[in-house]
């Protein structure tokens, strides 16, 4: 692999690690690739019970559904990290699969993409996560919209280990808070299997489906890990999977009985004010400023990821690129107070269009890959089509709700 993969990538993605760096650990990835699934809790909580709102009387289907639609974008990328494990990520894939110019573009779409997520989010936890569970927040948005990004920068900038012990610590609290406010949901609402076999449209149920799929798109940042771990084929595949699953299980079990409650999939953020009505107000706290850290947690492995494609494709050195990352985000905070809303609005539509035709093009390339290494041409172009197809959904979708 080791001989393949230098000749597909070249020095500056290789899987050594730098000098004095131990490999990263199966735990760490694992707690990285958990964070990285859009964040368990702010799926559960937050984005979850939005997008089955429409098919409500069938969500368990549709969050199942979703599970399975992803399940083909999830099989293109094990099996180019069979092969490739490198600093690159989807980068490196592409390489492999159509040359350094194709790759070239589909990294410069992706770092458009993910930059301008990396920027902008903070605007989202500040002016529409933290209003709803602290009312009384207003005088300290402009502090908290400098603070949060001053933060991540922070943790990114005192050391890999740092990082990867605060995403950690970040993926065990969400999986312990998602996990109890499935409880409360399946306890006071409704079952999961009730929703499984309930009634819907057709169209909204394909329609929620659709959507939930398009939620676990962030899970290929891991991917970027690939040149730090001590045997990437094994924990890539083995930790993208279990943290799939994982995240999956949680958020089907916490949103699916809302469908017995649709009002509540409505809210600011539903499973707070699930929280509140059954567990009372300590633990809707929790719930919402949970979601807030979860939707931190993923700009905090966005911009981990950022910086290893870049030092992969520039073979600079992977410090001076953090820093260089964190000052954007540092000194674009104070730009964001001008307009925080019309900016999150304005940047928000090339960010999405960028991350799906990204993800489009390495879905595109794959045959090429995969039929050359012996993999049967039927199932390949299945999977190719299907993943494309959500690419495509993505696209459009982005495109059709832009200023909405």
């Amino acid at each position: 692999m080791t001989t393949f993969l230098s000749r597909i990538t070249g020095a500056g993605a290789g899987r050594t690690p730098a000098v004095n760096e131990r490999p990263i650990g199966s735990w760490a990835f694992m707690g990285f690739a958990i964070t990285s699934f859009g964040g368990p809790l702010a799926l559960a909580a937050l984005f979850g019970p939005g997008v089955v709102a429409g098919a409500s009387g069938a969500a368990g289907l549709a969050m199942l559904g979703g599970v399975v639609v992803f399940a083909f974008p999830m099989a293109i990328w094990l099996r180019y990290s069979r092969e490739i494990a490198s600093s690159g990520g989807l980068y490196s894939f592409t390489q492999a699969a159509a040359g350094r110019p194709v790759a070239l573009v589909q990294a410069g779409l992706w770092i458009i993409s993910y930059l301008l997520y990396v920027l902008y989010t903070t605007t989202q936890i500040v002016y529409d996560t933290l209003p709803a569970v602290f009312p009384h927040v207003g005088p300290y948005q402009p502090a908290l919209e400098i603070a949060i990004p001053v933060a991540l920068a922070g943790v990114m900038v005192a050391g890999r280990g740092t990082a990867l012990v605060v995403i950690g610590l970040i993926a065990a609290g969400q999986l312990a808070i998602a996990a109890a406010l499935g409880g409360l949901t399946v306890a006071h609402l409704n079952t999961p299997a009730a929703t499984f076999g309930g009634s819907a449209p057709a169209g909204d149920v394909a329609t929620a489906t659709a959507q939930t799929a398009l939620l676990y798109i962030c899970g290929s940042l891991p991917l970027f890990l690939g040149g730090e771990l001590a045997r990437p084929a094994r924990t890539m595949r083995r930790g993208l999977i279990a943290a799939f699953l994982v995240t999956a299980a949680v958020v089907t079990v916490a949103v699916a009985p809302l469908a017995a409650a649709p009002a509540d999939t409505l809210v600011a953020i539903p499973g707070m004010t699930v929280a509140q009505q059954f567990a009372g107000r300590g633990f809707a706290v929790v719930v919402g400023v949970g979601v807030a850290v979860s939707i931190a947690g993923v700009i905090l492995v966005e911009y981990f990821a950022l910086s290893r494609l870049v030092t992969a494709m520039t073979s600079w050195p992977r410090r001076p690129v953090i820093i260089a990352i964190g000052a954007v985000l540092v000194v674009f905070a104070p730009l964001t107070l001008i307009n925080p809303q019309q900016i999150y609005s304005d940047l928000l539509t090339p960010s999405l269009v960028g991350l799906w035709a990204s993800m489009l093009i390495v879905f595109a390339v794959y045959p090429r890959f995969a039929i050359k290494r012996g993999s049967r041409p039927l199932p390949v172009l299945v999977v190719t089509l299907a993943a494309s197809a959500l690419a495509i959904y993505g696209l459009w979708s982005a495109i059709a709700h832009s200023g909405t």
